[in-house]
């Protein structure tokens, strides 16, 4: 099983950064502001046809069109999701949503959370998957990218006013990246057996003469960018459980690529685009020892097993309760470490049913901010939060004024970065208070005691972090937790946003100081071990408490069985 294991996630990484690597040289040019060659009088031709405005622009500027793209998304999308029933594309004649799960599946899409209060397959029509939530799905990844694009720049120029220009960034990352991308993998997809259509459901007869209806759809085209944006919305409730959306154990590799295929991608652009690839590198080594040691405790815990299972005469201790056999314990445990590290949701185990260490990982990973690979542009823009911490109190330990990559970090810079990593802390302990206090929130716990708080702690943890996975067991399909989770979505990202765009806005501006022989190295294994040390000691100060009241009672609880 050890042996299995290390193959599993030697080469999954292998793979990994052989993709990403290459990947990572066509961000870096768009970062630069170049557009891909061939299609450079193209763009021009499509500006003055759509008379964009494709001056750079500022911090405020930037920020106040990317808040405007996102909020008409989430205007049109919940539009959409009400009128479903009088819309075309709808062969079962499914209604529209009520307005509270409008609301939350609009703003989880916008948000590129994608939690899901509802089964794809019972409640949403085909043009409500394929012109709301995969459009969506294109477009919040974009945004995480764009807004990425920005902090990057803002470390690479000198003494500049400007950050580029939100609709140049957001139209040539969904044309040049994401859309391609896409349809390679959703091309794969439908070759390996996911479907892809948009014909009426098929009524059959089981072979105990029970009668039944086979769902269809256009699953591939979404089930792309859902990995590939790191969106994680489902097209059927069980998500990639399912044999349509993942048919196979290839498939659920290439799927599992998709997830941290531009998360990677963009710690080599960020290299590249500052002028120094070990700065890229630094980060990746960071991300990645964390990564290695959550996936192996998860695949120790699964293999582990229950206790529950052998007093009730179970032949093994492993726990393969909620897993599919198409798979196996190793790749379901893999999975959940990589869809709740990056910002993504999709699940092809259910994470309720791990054992109480097993699930509190990928909470855990939520919880600190999805920075280990992290979401498409979120995770390196929350990794660079840390990294800015990181210098900062490396700075105090030796007296000396914060820099990095040459740019003096001052006190308006850490103000922003505080409030920004503090953000996500707030709303699921805030969040998780107001759900266990009120009578509306606990309604929604079907499992009483420990597990039942691991759930709620979770369920607020993954819409705050933009994840949308979820422990399940909870009924979250009621007003009260379709908005509560809204608000955890939307201010989990947008809130973040603000203050990563102000960094980005105070940093342009600054001249690059010369490194002197005082200046911290952002490159060797010295800072790498620091930046683990202040991601894990954030993590363990905010919800230490909190964790030791779900997951952790929960496990205590088995260690006399």
């Amino acid at each position: 099983m050890a042996a299995s294991a290390f193959l599993l996630i030697a080469s999954f990484l292998l793979v990994l950064f052989a993709l990403a690597k290459p990947l990572g040289s066509v961000l870096a040019r768009l970062i630069e502001g170049e557009p891909l060659p061939g299609v450079g009088r193209v763009e021009s031709v499509m500006w003055k046809v759509l008379g964009s405005e494709t001056a750079e622009m500022s911090w405020e500027r930037y920020l106040a069109a990317i808040l405007a793209f996102n909020v008409l998304g989430l205007l049109l999308l919940f539009l959409i999701l009400m009128t479903q029933g009088s819309l075309p594309l709808n062969p079962q004649q499914l209604p529209g949503l009520s307005w509270h799960l409008a609301l939350n599946t609009a703003v989880s899409f916008v948000s590129n959370t994608n939690w899901q209060s509802y089964s794809g397959e019972t409640t949403l029509s085909y043009f409500s998957q394929m012109v709301g939530l995969t459009v969506q799905n294109f477009l919040s990844a974009a945004t995480g990218i764009a807004v990425v694009f920005a902090l990057i720049r803002a470390f690479s120029r000198h003494s500049a006013t400007t950050l580029g220009n939100a609709w140049v960034d957001l139209t040539r990352i969904t044309f040049y990246i994401l859309l391609p991308i896409s349809l390679l993998i959703a091309l794969f997809f439908v070759s390996q057996g996911t479907l892809q259509n948009i014909a009426a459901y098929q009524p059959f007869t089981s072979l105990e003469g029970v009668q039944h209806v086979l769902p269809m759809g256009p699953v591939a085209s979404q089930e792309a960018i859902k990995m590939l944006g790191t969106n994680g919305g489902g097209f059927f409730n069980a998500n990639s459980s399912h044999p349509f959306e993942n048919p196979t154990a290839l498939t659920n590799f290439v799927q599992m690529l998709a997830i941290f295929l531009i998360p990677t991608a963009l710690c080599f652009a960020f290299g590249e685009a500052v002028g120094d690839k070990r700065q890229g590198r630094a980060i990746l080594w960071a991300m990645g020892i964390i990564f290695v040691i959550c996936v192996v405790v998860v695949m120790w815990a699964e293999t582990q097993g229950n206790p529950h299972f052998m007093q009730l005469g179970a032949d093994s201790n492993i726990n393969m309760e909620g897993k599919e056999s198409r798979f196996g314990i190793l790749a379901s445990s893999l999975f959940s470490v990589i869809t709740t590290a990056a910002s993504c949701g999709a699940v092809n185990a259910m994470h309720d049913s791990f054992t109480a260490l097993g699930g509190m990982i990928p909470m855990w990973l939520m919880q600190i901010g999805e920075v280990v690979f992290g979401g498409v542009g979120s995770g390196l823009y929350g990794m660079l939060l840390f990294v800015l911490l990181t210098v900062f109190i490396a700075g105090l330990m030796i007296g000396r004024t914060p820099e990095y990559l040459g740019k003096k970090i001052d006190v308006a810079e850490m103000k922003m970065t505080a409030m920004a990593i503090l953000v996500t802390p707030t709303l699921v302990l805030l969040g998780t208070a107001l759900a266990m206090m009120t009578e509306a929130g606990r309604a929604g716990i079907f499992n009483s005691g420990i597990h039942g708080f691991s759930e709620v702690l979770y369920a607020v943890s993954s819409a705050a972090n933009n994840n949308g996975s979820a422990f399940a067991g909870l009924s979250a399909n009621t007003p009260f937790w379709n908005v509560l989770l809204a608000v955890c979505m939307w201010f989990g990202r947008f809130a973040v946003i603000v203050p990563v765009l102000a960094i980005a806005g105070t940093l342009v501006t600054k001249k690059s100081q010369t490194a002197g022989v005082g200046t911290l190295p952002t490159h060797g294994p010295l800072f790498i071990g620091l930046l683990i040390g202040t991601v894990l000691l954030v993590g363990a100060l905010t919800f230490i408490p909190a964790l030791a009241l779900g997951p952790v009672a929960e496990h205590l609880s088995f260690v006399n069985l």
